[in-house]
């Protein structure tokens, strides 16, 4: 990559040259406009990293300026420059998305300083948004999200069982992503092409659920004016997924058995057999196993959907996946809402680790979408999230104290060990927990690992405990 672009917009010529000269012997590589409008002209073409910019200009000034960019995308980084008097409109320019401003006459140590923090946090917008894209290529999977080593197990056995006929039988609490995974495996599979449907299998009653499925003719029943083909039927040649597969009926279950044992049915009230290509995916919260020892569900049933078992982890027992869940979320709540969201308030993060998500994904996705909705100034912060989760930095558990005596960076070393067990041993994201650099934890790692006994880098730390801080 080139030297990182800056735009200067003054209507002052003197004040432009010695700004260019200042910049260009720091290896910058700089464009000129002599005020908003024709900035505006060049932004788009010159695409500058950082936008120094004076407040009061002809024809058009700095705010406006701003405002204007942002609307047309520009992402870089503006600076605006403004006499002593102009603060108060300073500030509301920073309001608009300036990241800072500096008084005229402008002071060359403090011009260079502020630069060099919009250039480093253009940076890390950047690495962010990489690594945004490389968790979109090897952590997803359909709607799915995680790195996890629980979740990218899940991964590797639908990618081996989609390409096949098998049934799965797909198992986890709700809100964790059954139905994603169901059309994970259709999606992966030769059937992508074909339908998808899908039914719930608690919503119906049993007259309604079977003819749901199996479609039913004329006068079968009260209220069957015509002939209705069911979801075998419209699910030919594509995937049938039966969600909450627990809550069918014995009677529907011993049709459903025929059905996928030998691929034929009847309609309800009809005499003719009708063949189907269907793959069937099952799903449930309950547990079948017990359900077959008290009767409520067939065993020959249950061991033809249990062909492969999928079972999905509760959020709580993958927390390493939340950052990226939550990132995602953000992405995908902040476009729908028309928001930009550029960081995550002090202590948020932490809030939305430490709560143990009895709803599971789904809970937390309605947590982000709220949290945007109510989001101001690009930042999500603890007042965005609801209530329930508000105190939960502080209900954080621990079993550790600070000694007397222990030194700050004793006290250093057990935060940063701590929050990379945490965090499944990222330091990207260890270092967001932590509010420092990542460089900083990878170089404090790598100090610890050269002076103590820890694992090398393709292990976790584990951690601390013991010495200063009891585990």
């Amino acid at each position: 990559m080139g030297a990182e672009r800056i735009l200067l917009v003054d209507d002052e010529q003197n004040a432009r040259s010695a700004l260019k000269s200042l910049l260009s012997e720091e290896g910058y590589e700089i464009g000129e406009a002599k005020d908003g409008e024709e900035a505006l002209g060049i932004i788009g073409d010159f695409a500058p990293g950082v936008v120094l910019a004076d407040l009061r200009m002809p024809r058009m000034d700095g705010l406006t300026f701003l405002k204007k960019a942002k609307e047309q995308g520009s992402d870089a980084v503006f600076i605006i420059m403004t006499a002593f008097a102009d603060v108060e409109s300073a500030v509301e320019a920073m309001k608009a998305g300036a990241e800072n401003y500096l008084t005229k006459p402008v002071s060359v140590d403090a011009l260079l300083l502020f630069i060099a923090k919009a250039v480093g946090k253009r940076k890390l917008e950047r690495d962010a948004a990489s690594l945004r894209e490389r968790v979109h290529e090897r952590f997803r999977l359909g709607g799915m999200v995680g790195e996890s080593p629980e979740l990218q197990a899940i991964f590797e056995l639908v990618k081996k069982a989609a390409p096949t006929k098998a049934t799965v039988l797909i198992l986890g609490e709700s809100g964790t992503g059954k139905e994603l995974i169901a059309q994970a495996l259709h999606e992966e599979s030769p059937r992508r092409e074909r339908p998808f449907i899908k039914v719930s299998c608690a919503a119906l009653s049993e007259t309604l659920l079977e003819s749901e499925l199996f479609g039913h003719e004329r006068g079968s029943f009260t209220g069957a004016i015509g002939r209705r083909e069911g979801r075998f039927e419209l699910a030919d040649g594509g995937t049938l997924f039966l969600d909450e597969i627990g809550e069918i009926p014995l009677s529907t279950q011993v049709k459903l058995l025929r059905a996928l044992q030998q691929r034929e049915f009847e309609r309800v009230g009809g005499t003719e057999t009708l063949k189907v290509d269907v793959r069937v995916i099952a799903a449930t919260n309950r547990d079948l196993l017990t359900a077959v020892k008290t009767g409520r569900f067939r065993e020959e049933l249950f061991y033809r959907l249990n062909v492969v078992t999928i079972t999905l982890p509760p959020l709580r027992k993958r927390k390493g996946d939340i950052p990226a869940l939550v990132s995602h979320f953000i992405d995908k709540y902040a476009k729908s809402h028309g928001k930009a969201i550029r960081a995550l308030g002090s202590g948020t993060l932490t809030a939305l680790l430490a709560h143990d998500w009895p709803g599971n994904v789904r809970e937390l996705e309605n947590a982000i979408e709220r949290a945007v909705v109510l989001s101001r100034e690009g930042e999500l912060t603890l007042e965005d999230l609801p209530s329930s989760l508000r105190g939960a930095r502080a209900r954080v558990p621990t079993s550790s104290y600070i000694a007397a005596g222990t030194t700050l960076r004793e006290m250093e070393r057990d935060a940063i060990l701590r929050t990379l067990a945490l965090t499944g041993g990222s330091t990207v994201r260890a270092a967001k927990m932590l509010g420092i650099s990542a460089r900083k934890v990878q170089y404090r790692l790598k100090e610890y690992r050269q002076t103590e006994q820890l694992p090398h880098e393709d292990e976790e730390p584990a951690p601390p405990g013991g010495s200063t801080a009891a585990a």
